[in-house]
């Protein structure tokens, strides 16, 4: 089991220059328990991630790791603690899948720690993990879309950090690989007592596998707490401006939402 460390959010406010996205949010994310960001897009749910990933600086408020701003920590002490995979990761042109991933373990390098058999096997297993031994020796940018979303999660992995931070990692992938990777998060909050946090647009996939859920609407929280205790047909509607029915999973027992569209509501007016 790995070390708990602590992350919060105390009155964040977050902009892109002069346009505010986030305003006052106070969010302290559950040690050990797999939290989603669910909302509309553009609600500021990726932003939100950013920031509490030390990727952008909040013009208001703090975000607080182990209780210290994580903007007055050293990089490498923030990269041993806290792995982060963003929305669109950039790879250096040809570089191999295996050496991607190997950079997951440079937070854990020093003058007096060189590349050790520990690391091998930390790249072997994230590879392994995310079904991604077979590309070890093939360049990144040869690589499907899904593919390469793979690989980045397996580099986010190999950086073996307690918390970690991942905007939408399903992207790009099949619905079994979607399923393999947040099968792959739970196996590590609940096998190895990591927190990890989500940003997902699915929200049947979010109720499905989150200890915690928090919804999001132009940049502020609505609501948050466990699925079956939040989500509701009135905060779908709330949220995402959306009808729906919110019925029992028969898999997992969370919420399920099934939307109503324009050509269904008279059905349902009938039901």
């Amino acid at each position: 089991m790995s070390t708990r460390h602590s992350l919060a959010a105390t009155g964040m406010h977050l902009a892109y220059g002069t346009r505010e996205v986030v305003a006052d949010l106070d969010l302290a994310v559950p040690p050990g328990k797999l939290t989603v960001i669910v909302g509309a897009n553009a609600c500021g749910k990726s932003t939100v991630l950013r920031g509490l990933a030390r990727l952008l600086a909040p013009t208001h408020g703090t975000v607080l790791l182990d209780g210290k701003s994580i903007h007055a920590m050293p990089t490498r002490e923030v990269a041993t603690i806290l792995g982060v995979l963003p929305q669109s990761p950039t790879a250096p042109e040809s570089i191999l899948v295996a050496d991607l991933v190997g950079r997951g373990r440079y937070p854990h390098q020093g003058w007096f720690r060189r590349w050790s058999t520990e690391d091998d096997a930390a790249v072997a297993e994230a590879l392994a993990a995310t079904d991604s031994l077979e590309l070890a020796k093939r360049p990144v940018d040869e690589l499907s879309g899904g593919q390469r979303q793979r690989v980045w999660i397996a580099m986010a992995l190999a950086q073996e950090t307690d918390l970690l931070l991942l905007d939408e990692p399903t992207t790009f992938l099949d619905i079994n690989h979607q399923v393999e990777v947040l099968d792959l998060l739970t196996d590590l909050v609940r096998n190895r007592g990591r927190t990890v946090v989500v940003v997902l647009h699915d929200l049947n996939l979010a109720c499905r596998y989150a200890d915690h859920i928090v919804a999001m609407k132009a940049g502020r929280l609505v609501a948050e707490g466990r699925p079956a205790d939040v989500v509701t047909e009135d905060l779908v509607r709330e949220v995402f401006s959306m009808a729906c029915r919110v019925v029992l999973d028969p898999v997992s027992h969370t919420p399920m939402i099934v939307p109503i569209g324009r050509h269904h509501a008279e059905v349902r007016e009938h039901a």
